[in-house]
C-alpha cells in the first residue's frame, strides 16, 4: 500500500517535553505549550517577534484603527510584535503606493531591537514629560495609543489583576494627553472584578468602548482587551 505523503488526514504530532533536572514542572508545561502553540509556530514562520502580534492583528481586523497614514504609539512595546504589525498596516515604510505614510513610535523601559519603519525609544511613559516627548517624536497628536503591557506577576491572582488595571488606567491617562480627537485606545486588561472604574472612565472619554478576547488570546488566560474608539478630546 502506498504511503500517504500529502499530509492530508494525518494528525499533527504533539511535542512532549520531559521534565529536566532543575526545571520546575510549571516551566516544563509552559515550554510544552509554547512548542505546540500554532500561533508561536506561525509567528516564527511569518517573522513576528511573538504570538502577541496576532492579538493586535485580530483586533485591527475587527475595528480597523491601523489605517494607512495613522500615527501610532505603542506603550511597553518590547519585544516589538505590535510595532511590526502597525508598521505594515499604517504604511510606515511607504510600501503601499498611493496610500498615506504613517508613523510608529514605540516606547519601553528597556532597549528594543530596531524595527524597520518604527521609531523606538527607551522611556518610562509615567515620567512627567513623557507625553511631550512622544508628541514631539511623532510630530503632533496620535491617532492610536496601544498597550500590551502587563505588570510583573506576583503569583497572587487578585494582586496581579489590580496591578494590571492600575497600569491600564495609567496608559489611558497618557492616551488622553496625546490622542487626536476621534482617536483609538487599545489595551490589555485581566478579568477579575476591578475593571468598573476603568470602564466608566473610558466611556466618558470615548464614544464606543468594547471588551474583546481575540482568538489569539489563550482560552485559559484571563486576559482581554479594551478597544475604545472615538476619543472626545
Amino acid at each position: 500500500m502506498a504511503k500517504n505523503t500529502s499530509g492530508r488526514g494525518q494528525r499533527e504530532l504533539k511535542v512532549k517535553v520531559k521534565t529536566a533536572r532543575g526545571r520546575k514542572l510549571s516551566s516544563t508545561r509552559w515550554l510544552q505549550r509554547q512548542l505546540n502553540d500554532p500561533y508561536v509556530k506561525r509567528a516564527q514562520a511569518e517573522g513576528y517577534r511573538g504570538r502577541a502580534a496576532y492579538k493586535i492583528l485580530e483586533l485591527d481586523d475587527k475595528y480597523q484603527f491601523l489605517v494607512p497614514g495613522a500615527r501610532v504609539v505603542d506603550l511597553g512595546c518590547a519585544p516589538g510584535g505590535w510595532c511590526q504589525v502597525a508598521v505594515k498596516r499604517i504604511n510606515a515604510l511607504g510600501e503601499k503606493p498611493g496610500k498615506s505614510i504613517g508613523r510608529v513610535i514605540g516606547v519601553d523601559l528597556q532597549d528594543v531591537e530596531p524595527i524597520p519603519g518604527a521609531d523606538l525609544h527607551r522611556l518610562d511613559f509615567l515620567s512627567d514629560d513623557a507625553d511631550i516627548k512622544v508628541k514631539d517624536w511623532i510630530g503632533g497628536a496620535a491617532d492610536v495609543v496601544m498597550s500590551d503591557m502587563a505588570a510583573a506577576s506576583s503569583g497572587h491572582k487578585q494582586t496581579d489583576h489590580l496591578r494590571i488595571i492600575a497600569l491600564c488606567e495609567a496608559a489611558a491617562y497618557f492616551a488622553f494627553d496625546v490622542l487626536e480627537e476621534g482617536g483609538t485606545f487599545v489595551a490589555k486588561v485581566l478579568a477579575g472584578g476591578a475593571e468598573g472604574d476603568l470602564q466608566k472612565l473610558l466611556k466618558q472619554k470615548f464614544t464606543k468602548v468594547a471588551n474583546v478576547k481575540p482568538p489569539a488570546s489563550r482560552s485559559d488566560s484571563s486576559e482581554k482587551f479594551v478597544v475604545a474608539t472615538g476619543f472626545r478630546g
